[in-house]
Parts: structure tokens; sequence; C-alpha cells
């Protein structure tokens, strides 16, 4: 079955940019585009609360013109719109997981205070199954056909990142992009020396060179996959949150893994928060596989 693209929308700037950016991925992928809004109605028993059917009305309004603008711009994309009733965060949620990936929207302030997420975006993020994109409303086309690169963080064992390298490789493909693939390592505290741990650093020279033989063993069967990919290793010393930041500061995306599912519920990670909050490109945050 063909998973489509699913943009949430809710009329706002924010969530047209959303779609905007939903239907061009779309388009490059070969699938086809959905467009959900969730709402809910609650009677607070005053009267300047809306009605169940008006508010309806304006969930099937958001999609309907969240539809034409997006058909009117790529006549030949398959774009279907619905405007589900139910909790949003959950709605979203439960679209996110028939969907190849899920685009939102979210406040911008520029490059300082970057996106604003609310907690809905805060909970979708964290309890999606597929990967998330936060788009910003000042985002554009042209800053995809800027010949920018696309930029993903890759940290411990091959398998950590997996799927987030696989997700940034098969996006720099669809779009003909460069990818920029970014390690950040610290000195690790005393205690942490161990024997082992002694000779394999001293096996591969030092600490720099055993995070670049690291990230090098990570990305080999990615570029055996998509060999078609310009790929740029980027190991460097600091705070990952920090280098990679850094390295999406002229990025068209930036691409992040997701922390696995804990005892008390699945979190974001303070690499991904970073990125959410402060990156001036859109964001994909990628759960594990």
């Amino acid at each position: 079955m063909t998973r489509p693209i699913t943009v949430g929308v809710d009329g706002s700037p924010e969530s047209t940019a959303a779609a905007a950016w939903a239907g061009r991925e779309a388009l490059r992928r070969g699938l086809p585009l959905r467009i959900v809004h969730g709402w809910q109605w609650q009677s607070h028993g005053i009267g300047l609360a809306a009605d169940r059917e008006t508010e309806a009305g304006w969930a099937r309004e958001a999609v309907d013109g969240a539809r034409r603008t997006i058909t009117e711009r790529h006549p030949q994309l398959a774009v279907t719109a619905e405007a589900v009733e139910g909790p949003p965060a959950e709605t979203v949620v439960a679209e996110a997981a028939g969907a190849e990936l899920l685009v939102l929207g979210s406040r911008g302030h520029g490059a300082v205070m970057g996106f604003l997420l609310g907690s809905l975006g805060r909970q979708v993020i964290a309890e999606s199954v597929r990967p998330v994109v936060l788009v910003r409303s000042d985002d554009r086309a042209a800053a995809e056909a800027a010949g920018r690169e696309i930029v993903v963080g890759q940290h411990g064992e091959p398998e950590d990142g997996a799927s987030a390298l696989g997700f940034a490789f098969a996006t720099a493909a669809a779009r003909g992009a460069a990818l920029r693939v970014v390690r950040a390592w610290s000195l690790p505290p005393v205690f942490a020396y161990s024997p082992a741990s002694l000779k394999m650093l001293d096996e591969a020279g030092g600490l720099e060179p055993y995070e670049r033989k690291a990230l090098d063993e990570a990305l080999r069967p990615w570029r055996e996959r998509f060999p078609e990919v310009p790929v740029t290793e980027h190991v460097e010393m600091g705070s990952a949150g920090e280098v990679l930041l850094s390295a999406a500061g002229h990025a068209q995306l930036a691409v992040v893994g997701r922390h696995a599912s804990r005892p008390v519920g699945p979190r974001i990670g303070s690499v991904a928060h970073a990125l959410l909050h402060h990156a001036p490109c859109p964001v994909a945050v990628v759960p594990p596989a």
C-alpha cells in the first residue's frame, strides 16, 4: 500500500507553509498528499462559544482551502482532504501512523528564536511512529533549489542513527541534494576510561580518528544503497546540539533522530529539542525503527 505524505492544517500561515512544503515533497517522491485537520467541539456553556456545526464548518473550510491551493499549484498531484473529529493531538498521531511522513507548521521568529512548539506539536513529535517535519511560516521553495545541503546527525553505533540516516539519504536522493552527516564528540570523563576502551582508542589512533571511523562504518551501507548522493563527513568536537545547529545554519533541511520510548513514555531528546527551537530551516524528527 502506498503511504501518503500527510500534512496537518488549521488555516494559519504556518500550516499554509507546511502544506506547500508537503505538496512539493509529495511530487518529488511520487506520493499522494493527504490534508487533515483534527478538531474537537466542546460546549463551554457560554453564548460566545460556537456550536458544533459551526466549528465543523470551520474545520472543513480549513482543509478545503488548503486542498484548493495545492491542486491549483500542482494539478498533477493526487490530493485528499478530511476534517477529522477527535482530540487534535491524538487524531494527528493516528493519521501519522498511516503516512510516509507527517508535516506540521510551527511559528518561527528568526534564527535565534526558531520554532515555537505548542503542546500539540510536542506530543505529536514524541508519540509519532513516522517521521515528523516541522516547517516555519517563512519557509520558501527557493531554499530547496539553492544548492543547499541536507544535514543529518549521527551518534553512537551504526544502528543508533539508522532511521535518521535512511530518511536523510532518501530525501537527498529525491531532491538531488548533497548530504552533510554530522557526528559530534567530546572528551569522556576520566572514570569512563577502561583497559578495553583505551585499547580501542589506541588502535584507532586517538579519539577523533576513532569517531571518524565510527561515522564511516555507519555510512557504509547507506552510501552503497544511494551511490548518487554526495556525502560530506563532518566530525567535530563539541556539544551535539551546538555542532548540528551550526552545520544546519544554511541547510535546506535538518534531520535528527528521536529517542526510543521509555517506560515513562517517548521523549524528543535534547538534540532534537535544540534543533526544533533554533534551526532556521525545516526540521525532520525521525523515530527509531
